[in-house]
């Protein structure tokens, strides 16, 4: 079996060659081996691994594992750096809860809402610095994005090229516009190529996602070398976890899609072969808003790529399954659900600071239940943006809508509180499925759509960006006839119920339950087998009368049965179970365990 050094040699050489590789080794082992012996060494290290959420924390997690994700300056108050008022409200409000922090990119940036970096390893001073990220980063795990598939216009590499200095001339990618470019795959359908005046004259640069967004040139081992030294600065800064974003565009090949090359996955493979020496602790996770078979295939042979992929084909199948009151094509797809060793498993997520994206429906439902979820979207006062097709026609690209609204109608005339119980089922289904689920800030205290932003800034996913006043959100969590507080006070006790639970360990086994088309039933079953829970979702405005074997699911349920989340216990005189589950109702039934602690109602 090859070495990891063996590995990372092989990897950069399948790219650049073998004597291009051994350069590039002989700069980054030293570096590497500095980490690591950092890492083992350093006291704010150690306090961190001992700190009471990394208690028992392996590097792989276990079902206490709950990411937030959010804004550095998400929750706000004057005179106080956002980052440093994000830690102190999370502290107060989730710590017991969530386990770790996606802090969506802190550095300056030009647009995008960070997405656009001008320096790599700066914090930007409007949020705080990095002594902020270091204090949250004592109470929770910390994910950093990565976003090394292009750099702000603006960047002081990218101005370096404009004066053509070097190396930075190497650094980006420039075309002639008269090669045909078509085939390349498009998320957007803002022009690929830019036009830039240099001390050269005009060049073309490579943008796929926008004019400020300049893509990098991985063809340049400096480049390389670059992005590698930095993932390993993000470590030595705390995280945790790596969030490697739009990932999958990272290698251009005239005459190609230029996406998913097999030189992307190769540099992803030298990243968690160099992540595995220096702090194998330490997750990648790949960020691909694609089908879900294209997307799978970052977890590599299942030892080589990374740890975690997002799993973007659970929100708009949830969605429809909502819209239709029928989860039976929901069903069908978990059902095939898998990941290729122990050592991977599903980032699952409902919401996030994009919109619902509709590319990973390709293959699952056909033009018009695509369409159908457009519609509904604009009719619950979303947005939608698209990508440009090879034929130049426009096609759907991302729903630009927070979730709550995407289920719920602001224009119906229904009962808040059914609403509230729609959203938190799909919530319920986030948390019982196999893997490490996500949390958008917004979906925890079930905001709104935010219109108003969108006429600020003319984006469409400013709909599901907008900000918190701490004063005003604290005024409305303490209010509990406030839809925040409902939302947040409800989706607490889901959380507590799912990290109390082993049978939700991200790898546990998970069998899909087939008992009526409104309903998304699983069964979770602890790694050593000792307990199985049934998770029953009903994804309907209807009731669903029940009668289930247990026996046949292999539960073996003694005399009662308790729900985890509600702490509610059934008496049982046989193994068949007979319910009504109202209106979006949510159980998930386990054997009565008498160690076990169980929150109220939901």
């Amino acid at each position: 079996m090859a070495t990891t050094v063996e590995r990372l040699r092989a990897s950069l050489a399948s790219v650049y060659g073998s004597a291009t590789a051994g350069e590039i080794l002989k700069k980054l082992l030293p570096r590497i081996e500095q980490v690591r012996r950092l890492r083992t060494t350093t006291p704010s290290q150690t306090t961190l691994l001992n700190s009471p959420s990394f208690k028992q924390l392996r590097a792989l997690p276990d079902q206490r594992e709950v990411i937030l994700i959010t804004y550095g300056d998400q929750i706000q108050e004057e005179g106080k750096p956002p980052l440093r008022t994000l830690t102190e409200v999370l502290e107060t409000t989730v710590s017991d809860a969530i386990s770790g922090v996606h802090i969506l990119p802190f550095y300056p940036y030009t647009s995008d809402d960070g997405f656009s970096v001008v320096d790599y390893r700066q914090v930007d001073p409007a949020l705080g610095d990095w002594e902020d990220i270091h204090r949250l980063g004592r109470r929770f795990r910390l994910m950093f994005d990565a976003v090394i598939n292009h750099i702000s216009a603006s960047s002081p590499w990218f101005r370096a090229f404009l004066r053509g200095e070097k190396p930075y001339t190497e650094y980006f990618i420039t075309v002639d516009p008269s090669v045909d470019l078509s085939s390349v795959v498009r998320p957007r359908t803002s022009p690929l190529l830019t036009p830039v005046e240099t001390v050269d004259g005009i060049k073309h640069v490579w943008t796929t996602f926008s004019t400020d967004q300049i893509d990098l040139n991985y063809r340049s081992p400096a480049l390389l070398y670059e992005i590698l030294d930095l993932l390993l600065f993000y470590v030595e800064q705390g995280a945790q976890l790596i969030r490697l974003d739009a990932v999958g565009f990272l290698w251009k090949e005239i005459g190609t899609s230029c996406i998913h090359l097999p030189q992307t996955h190769a540099l992803i493979q030298a990243m968690r072969a160099m992540l595995d020496l220096a702090a194998p602790d330490v997750l990648l996770i790949t960020e691909t808003n694609v089908p879900h078979r294209e997307n799978i295939g970052y977890f590599g042979d299942g030892y080589n790529e990374a740890q975690m992929v997002y799993n973007f084909t659970l929100p708009p199948l949830t969605l429809h399954a909502f819209h239709t009151e029928d989860a039976s094509l929901l069903s069908e797809w978990a059902a095939g659900l898998s990941t290729p060793s122990e050592q991977t498993t599903f980032f699952n997520f409902m919401a996030s600071h994009d919109g619902i994206g509709v590319r990973p429906l390709e293959g699952i439902l056909g033009r018009a239940a695509i369409e159908a979820l457009v519609e509904r979207t604009v009719r619950h006062g979303g947005l939608v943006s698209y990508r440009a097709a090879p034929d130049g026609s426009r096609l759907p690209y991302e729903l630009n809508i927070v979730y709550f609204d995407a289920l719920n109608d602001p224009k119906a005339d229904e009962p808040l509180a059914l609403q509230i119980d729609r959203f938190l089922a799909s919530q319920a289904i986030l948390l019982s499925l196999a893997g490490v689920p996500g949390i958008y800030v917004h979906s925890l205290f079930g905001s709104r759509n935010w219109r108003e932003g969108v006429n600020l800034t003319g984006q469409n996913r400013t709909i599901n960006r907008r900000k918190f006043c701490r004063s005003e959100l604290e005024a409305l969590l303490r209010n509990p006839t406030s839809l925040p507080h409902r939302v947040f006070m409800r989706y607490r006790r889901l959380i507590v119920a799912r990290t109390g639970e082993p049978a939700f360990h991200p790898n546990a086994p998970q069998q899909i339950v087939r008992i009526d088309p409104a309903l998304f039933a699983l069964v979770r079953t602890r790694l050593d087998g000792t307990r199985r829970v049934l998770c029953l979702h009903n994804v309907a405005n209807r009731e669903v009368r029940l009668r289930i074997d247990l026996a046949a699911l292999g539960l073996t349920p003694t005399e009662r049965l308790v729900d985890l989340i509600t702490g509610r216990e059934s008496s049982l005189q046989s193994s068949i179970l007979e319910m009504h589950l109202p209106p979006y109702g949510v159980h998930w039934l386990a054997e009565k365990d008498e160690t076990e602690k169980l929150g109220g109602s939901l």
